[in-house]
């Protein structure tokens, strides 16, 4: 009797104990949010080498591994770098007057081991997940000095520029004390990265592009790119991953992120689908380069919108995106700078595009939300003047400070490779490789 009521127990206390941690988790987390965003973090990384992939594909044959490294490198300097310090600086309370973030309890993620967050995933993803966006950032810059830069100066100026570039403008726009968060009834809108990913970059590569000069023989001599069909496949990359960088920057996994899912797919469709119109219209022909570039220039539109416009919106911001990132390019050419890879002619330009066009897409439901904020209504101008003012400002404070890093680095280290080097390339100069073994590199 003694050894069955003594069972019994037990078997109550293992219940008690398995429902207790059951229950504790049940409130604590949600599975399905944080399923998503554990996919969303992976998909945002997957980004990266399809942009090594895109770039790599664009330049000439005996600079593809160079080029693709670049997007590499960033993947490891900055993933030392964010859990070490970006994440503190980013997310972290504001010092400085709000300049920028920091908590020393975030630094190597020392007090978020059992952090949950509101929206009840670890803290662990969320940090994991903005990590992702840091890591692609700079790598985009890369674009605009493609076939010309030391790598070991790449590396350490991403290393300053993300630490003194971009986790200030991320703390500005999307932590909770920023100063432009909570700009206006709602904050400046930049949904996934808009101002914080390709205006900062898009900015930053074209003083890069100014202060570093042209390749050698440009625009004289033809560059023809080494392989498209790599970059078409970046492309795909590039938009598969997309979804989790929009989608995911919901925070959630509910009618939130499916409308950043679905705009998103149909401003890479209708960015492409315009890309290719214009090019019948201008040269007869539509081109596997101007699909890619239609595709990104969607994606990039649709970035800080993604949370706020309806389908038709989306459609809008894709064909507006793409008309104005094609002429930019034009005018590149006009111009005579060498943006590369037009990194600013498309996240720059379709970033800027984007985020100040999204004003007059709002979804009705959250333009109301902002009246009831303010005195006298709000509507599509004012919000216009708030993108703008945040555009602005991350416009000329990446270029000040990108201007003075790329100073510094170039007169430390070096940035601008020699002649010789840029001649035999940067797969043999920089890294004593060749990207397709005994093809003449040339």
């Amino acid at each position: 009797m003694v050894k069955k009521i003594s069972a019994l127990l037990l078997a109550m206390a293992a219940m008690m104990v398995h429902t207790t941690g059951w229950a504790a988790e049940t409130v604590a987390t949600d599975s399905g949010t944080t399923s998503w965003m554990l996919t969303s973090t992976a998909l945002v990384l997957l980004m990266v080498p399809g942009l090594a992939m895109f770039y790599g594909g664009l330049v000439r044959t005996k600079n593809v591994l160079g080029t693709m490294m670049h997007s590499f490198a960033s993947m490891v300097v900055i993933g030392v770098i964010w859990p070490t310090i970006g994440y503190a600086l980013s997310f972290g309370p504001g010092i400085l007057g709000g300049f920028v973030g920091w908590d020393p309890k975030l630094v190597l993620f020392q007090g978020i081991d059992e952090a949950i967050m509101p929206t009840h995933i670890p803290e662990y993803v969320f940090a994991m997940f903005q990590g992702k966006f840091a890591i692609i950032t700079p790598a985009l810059i890369a674009g605009a000095f493609a076939e010309r830069v030391n790598f070991r100066g790449f590396l350490v100026f991403i290393a300053l520029w993300s630490i003194l570039v971009y986790s200030p403008i991320c703390h500005w726009v999307w932590a909770a004390d920023g100063f432009l968060f909570n700009l206006g009834p709602k904050g400046a809108i930049d949904f996934a990265g808009g101002t914080v990913v390709h205006i900062s970059s898009g900015a930053t590569a074209l003083v890069s592009a100014l202060f570093l000069g042209a390749r050698r023989g440009y625009p004289r001599n033809v560059m023809h790119p080494s392989n498209l069909v790599m970059t078409l496949m970046g492309a795909g990359l590039l938009w598969v991953g997309w979804f989790g960088f929009n989608a995911g920057s919901a925070i959630a996994s509910n009618l939130d992120t499916a409308r950043a899912l679905t705009v998103t797919q149909m401003a890479a469709a209708a960015g492409a689908c315009t890309w290719m119109i214009i090019e019948f219209l201008h040269h007869g022909k539509g081109t596997s380069l101007g699909v890619a570039s239609g595709i990104l220039a969607g994606l990039v539109a649709i970035t800080p919108a993604a949370g706020v416009v309806p389908p038709y919106g989306a459609f809008a911001l894709g064909a507006i995106a793409a008309l104005v990132c094609y002429l930019a390019i034009l005018l590149k050419g006009k111009l005579g700078y060498d943006d590369s890879l037009d990194a600013f002619g498309v996240h720059g330009v379709g970033g800027i595009v984007g985020a100040l066009a999204l004003s007059f897409f709002i979804r009705p439901s959250w333009m109301a939300e902002a009246s009831a904020k303010v005195a006298g209504g709000w509507g599509a101008w004012q919000q216009l003047g708030i993108q703008a003012t945040a555009v602005g400002i991350t416009v000329a404070y990446a270029s000040a400070a990108s201007l003075l890093l790329l100073f510094i680095v170039e007169k430390t280290i070096g940035l601008r490779i020699g002649e010789n080097d840029e001649m035999s390339g940067l797969d043999h100069s920089m890294h004593g490789e060749q990207g397709y073994g005994l093809i003449n590199p040339n």
